[in-house]
C-alpha cells in the first residue's frame, strides 16, 4: 500500500534525491522546504535541484518554524522524513539564534503538534542527525585506552600542532572508528542543535508511541550539491574555486579529514529506516566507513577536472572545526543489512561529471572566509 511522506527540507541535496527514490518506489511524497537562498540562488524555480522534484512532490514552501506551515504539511500524512536544518558549522558559530530556531525550535513545533492534536496519522519519523554531535570522536591513548578528547587547544594550533591530545596526558592520541556508543560532546553549535534535536526526537517519540529513528550522516556529496553554498559542503566549495581558476586555500595542514559517503548511499541507508520495523527507536551512523584527508579532495578534484589551480596549505584554522572522523557502521550493517557501495574515487569521479554539465557559480567562499575572520572564528 503507497503511503504518504511528508519531507522537511526535501527540496535539499538529500531531500529531492530521496523524494525522487521514494516516488520509484510508490509512495506520495509532500515537501516542506523554505527555499533557502543560500541553497537555491535568488529565483528558486531555477534551482537544479527544485527542478528535480517539480510536479512529481506535492511542494510546499514554508518554514519549520511556523505552526501554520507544519500543520499544512502534516495533513494526512504516515511518516515523516526530518530533514530541515541550517548545516554549516563555521556559520553555526555566529548565527547562533537562526541555527537554534530552525534546528531545535522547528522540531519542537513538529512534536508539540503531534502531543496536543487529538488524532493525527503519524506512524514513524526518521531524524536527519550528524555525526558533528560526536565532537572529536573517539580516540586511543597509548597510557589510558580509549578515550574521547575535548576541542584542540587554539595556542597549539597557533604552533601549527594540530593533533588531538589525550585528555587525561594531553600526549597525542590514534583515531578509531566513531561507533553509536561513544561519547556526546560537540563542538560547534551547529552540532549542539544536532545533539538536542535528536534527543527531543528519540525523547518525545518514545512519549506518543511514535518510531523514531535517528541517522547519524558523514558528509555528503555527489551530483546535485549545491555550488553556490560557501559555508557547508567542501567538495563542492572546491569544486566552485577550481572552476572560477582561483587557487585553493587548504585549511590545518592538509591532514584533517572526513568520511565522505555518497548520495545513493545515504539514500539507501534511509529508506531501509524507513521501512524495516527493526530500526525503530534506534540510532544509526551512515558513512562510508573510510577516512579521506582535505589535501586528497583537492588533489582529486583538480585531477578530475584537469584545472592546474594549485593549491596552498595555509595552517589557517576554524573554531569548532574537527580533526578527523569517521564511522563505525557495524551497527546498521547488522540490524539493517546496509553496506555503502560507491567508494570514493567512483563517487567524486560522477560528482565531477555532474559540476562540469552546471553553470560556474560565482566564487563566493572568500566573502564567507573574512566574514568569519571578522568573528575572530577563523585563525
Amino acid at each position: 500500500m503507497s503511503k504518504n511522506i511528508l519531507i522537511t527540507g526535501g527540496a535539499g541535496f538529500i531531500g529531492s534525491n530521496l523524494s525522487l527514490a521514494l516516488i520509484n518506489k510508490g509512495y506520495t511524497v509532500t515537501v516542506l522546504d523554505s527555499m533557502s537562498e543560500q541553497i537555491h540562488g535568488n529565483d528558486f524555480k531555477n534551482s537544479y535541484l527544485y527542478n528535480l522534484i517539480k510536479k512529481k512532490v506535492n511542494f510546499i514552501k514554508g518554514d519549520v518554524r511556523n505552526r501554520k506551515d507544519w500543520l499544512k504539511a502534516l495533513l494526512g500524512q504516515q511518516i515523516i522524513v526530518h530533514l530541515a536544518a541550517e548545516t554549516g558549522t563555521g556559520q553555526s558559530m555566529y548565527e547562533i539564534e537562526k541555527y537554534t530556531e530552525v534546528n531545535i525550535k522547528g522540531t519542537a513545533i513538529l512534536f508539540d503538534i503531534l502531543a496536543n492534536q487529538e488524532s493525527h496519522g503519524v506512524e514513524k519519523i526518521v531524524i536527519a542527525s550528524s555525526r558533528s554531535i560526536y565532537g572529536e570522536g573517539k580516540y586511543e591513548c597509548d597510557k589510558h585506552g580509549t578515550v574521547y578528547p575535548m576541542e584542540r587547544k587554539e595556542f597549539n594550533m597557533l604552533k601549527g600542532d594540530f593533533n588531538v591530545k589525550c585528555p587525561i596526558c594531553n600526549s597525542n592520541v590514534k583515531l578509531c572508528a566513531t561507533d553509536e556508543n561513544s561519547k556526546i560532546h560537540p563542538s560547534s553549535i551547529y552540532g549542539l542543535t544536532k545533539q538536542t534535536q535528536e534527543d527531543m526526537c528519540l525523547i518525545a517519540g518514545k512519549s506518543l508511541g511514535i518510531p523514531v529513528v535517528a541517522f547519524r550522516y558523514q558528509n555528503v556529496y555527489g551530483p546535485g550539491q549545491s555550488l553556490s553554498n560557501p559555508y557547508t559542503g567542501i567538495l563542492s566549495i572546491f569544486s566552485t574555486i577550481i572552476k572560477n581558476n582561483n587557487r585553493i586555500n587548504i585549511f590545518e595542514d592538509g591532514d584533517e579529514s572526513r568520511d565522505f559517503v555518497f548520495i545513493s548511499d545515504v539514500i539507501e541507508a534511509t529508506i531501509l529506516g524507513i521501512e524495516k520495523n527493526e530500526a525503530n527507536y534506534n540510532i544509526y551512523n551512515v558513512g562510508s566507513g573510510n577516512l579521506t584527508s582535505v589535501l586528497r579532495v583537492a588533489q582529486s578534484l583538480i585531477k578530475e577536472y584537469g584545472i592546474d589551480v594549485g593549491h596552498s596549505i595555509s595552517g589557517n584554522f576554524r573554531i569548532g572545526d574537527i580533526r578527523a572522523n569517521y564511522a563505525d557502521l557495524t551497527k546498521i550493517k547488522n540490524e539493517l543489512n546496509f553496506e555503502p557501495k560507491i567508494s570514493f574515487k567512483e563517487g567524486i569521479k560522477m560528482f565531477c561529471e555532474w559540476v562540469s554539465e552546471q553553470e560556474v557559480k560565482k566564487d563566493s567562499y572568500h566573502r564567507s572566509f573574512e566574514e568569519m575572520k571578522t568573528k575572530g572564528l577563523l585563525k
